[in-house]
């Protein structure tokens, strides 16, 4: 387990045992196509009303819009998809600055809604965050997150730009390596790919997959990074916004580096809060008396592991950076995650025992938390950022900012450090250094934000309900531990399917109880 971490995802549930079998379970869905088979012997179409939009997105060639159909058929992978979904290919241009171009097939999956056709609302496109997640593995893996909404809505879900089935970026040593080796085979094996898989790439791409299956208007539900994807599309499209969920949200106002500054700080007092609950409650602390105590045990089990990793299960080992992250994903879980996150302590700083905390680790992505399936590949993770971050720092900044990171956190801030380089010498120039996400005129977008939330910190959603615009941005405020507040939080929860079923959003200043009330 001695892969370099560098970016912590801002999605819930990016296991330690995922950054290392995610090239694996990517290799297993193929290439573009191979998920989809065009006849499906014995099964028969429930007899439904389609719908039919007349506003297809501007500037596409007709062979595009009006003139494509979208052929759904029964999925043969992944297997969880074999049984109840239907996949499809969208024909989308490479670059929409030339939309008579070259085309790309963009992965689709749905889960036809159970509704009566006079109570279907339309399409609820999902997107469970990374980036650099698959929405062909998360739909079947987290259906049952989203099954309440099934009666108004056909789900759908789909592999973003250099994820999966969709143009997937190959960075490893060869051609079909699904590994990372570095900016320099992203290079050379997907090139001609890099400067096009950018979010704002893939919001185009959404204006069409709303359009296809007959919506006038995009009803979304983003999680995580799947929060600047949707108000990227809200920006470039507000006349087209229905309702969209953006839960989890990122801070639109902060550049990369930025954000793992506030990233670390909020790992950090989510750490600390774990560590006061742990010397008041649980019995055999492993932490000791309070978060002060906390992060000295901490450290000196990292400088242990730095000079001799623990084994960890499966031939692995557990260094330092593998202690902060596999601590981090703990946190993720909110207070689910803290008696077997001091469980694991105890087992690692007791007798030199990694596998608890790894297994605990890589066992984070059940239905359990607001959690995303462990198939994030690093390339499509690290070439998304890049693409749409224009942060190409100089040795200077770089130092300046790795000290700033180590500063600011005594647990995580080394682990977190290395993020600063994620960028540095990427083949390509990003877009900008912080999204556009304004929406004037846009109809409401209902935003969500966990107090207690240690990856997409809570005043990022603040920020970006700020950021879309008067009027439009909505915030729903929700006090709990963790990353994702639905459907964990009944509040939450009930809130965001009333808005999605009705387009009612809650009262400005909404505040949904939970375990840090």
């Amino acid at each position: 387990m001695s892969d370099a971490h560098p970016i912590r995802s801002r999605r819930p549930g990016l296991s330690v045992g995922a950054r290392i079998i995610a090239g694996v379970v990517l290799a297993a869905i193929g290439a573009a196509g191979a998920w989809l088979q065009h006849d499906a012997p014995g099964r028969s179409a429930e007899p439904r009303t389609e719908f039919t939009a007349n506003n297809p997105p501007a500037g596409l060639p007709t062979a595009l819009t009006t003139s494509q159909h979208l052929h759904w058929s029964r999925c043969t992978s992944p297997p969880t998809a074999r049984t109840g979904y239907d996949c499809a290919a969208m024909n989308a241009p490479l670059d929409y600055r030339k939309p008579d171009g070259r085309t790309i097939d963009v992965a689709l999956i749905r889960r036809k809604a159970t509704g009566s056709n006079a109570r279907r609302i339309g399409s609820l496109v999902l997107n469970f965050g990374g980036p650099g997640v698959s929405g062909l593995s998360g739909l079947p893996e987290l259906l049952n997150q989203y099954k309440p909404l099934l009666d108004r809505y056909d789900l759908v879900s789909f592999d973003p730009r250099g994820v999966g089935a969709t143009i997937p970026v190959r960075c490893g040593k060869t051609a079909d390596d699904t590994g990372y080796d570095g900016a320099d085979a992203c290079a050379k094996h997907s090139g001609a790919l890099l400067p096009y898989i950018g979010t704002s790439h893939t919001a185009r791409d959404l204006d069409l997959m709303r359009y296809l299956p007959g919506d006038e208007r995009l009803h979304y539900f983003g999680v995580s990074y799947g929060t600047a994807l949707g108000a990227v599309y809200a920006h470039l499209y507000p006349s087209h916004v229905g309702r969209l969920v953006l839960e989890a949200s990122v801070d639109p106002t902060e550049d990369l580096d930025e954000e793992q500054v506030s990233q670390v700080k909020a790992v950090q007092a989510a750490f600390d809060r774990f560590a006061a609950h742990c010397t008041a409650r649980i019995r055999h602390c492993p932490t000791g008396d309070g978060p002060e105590e906390a992060a000295r045990r901490l450290a000196r089990l990292a400088d242990r592991l730095e000079k001799k990793p623990a084994p960890a299960g499966g031939g692995r080992n557990l260094d330092a950076d593998d202690l902060a992250y596999a601590v981090s994903d703990h946190l993720d879980l909110g207070t689910d995650g803290w008696l077997p996150l001091a469980k694991a302590l105890t087992a690692l700083i007791d007798h030199n025992d990694g596998r608890p905390l790894s297994k605990g680790a890589d066992d984070i992505g059940s239905a359990d938390r607001a959690a995303t399936p462990r198939d994030s590949s690093r390339a499509a993770q690290t070439a998304i950022t890049c693409a749409d971050s224009s942060l190409r720092p100089g040795f200077e900044r770089l130092d300046r900012d790795e000290a700033r990171i180590k500063a600011a956190s005594p647990v995580f801030g080394a682990a977190w450090s290395t993020g600063i380089y994620l960028c540095y010498d990427w083949p390509f120039d990003g877009e900008r250094a912080t999204p556009h996400v304004n929406a004037d005129g846009a109809a409401p977008v209902l935003v969500v934000g966990g107090t207690g939330d240690p990856t997409t910190p809570y005043p990022g959603a603040r920020h970006m309900a700020r950021a879309l615009g008067d009027g439009v941005g909505v915030l729903l405020t929700a006090e709990e531990e963790g990353h994702g507040t639905y459907p964990q939080n009944r509040c939450v929860t009930e809130t965001v399917d009333r808005y999605l079923r009705t387009g009612r959003t809650p009262a400005p200043g909404t505040v949904c109880r939970g375990s840090m009330s």
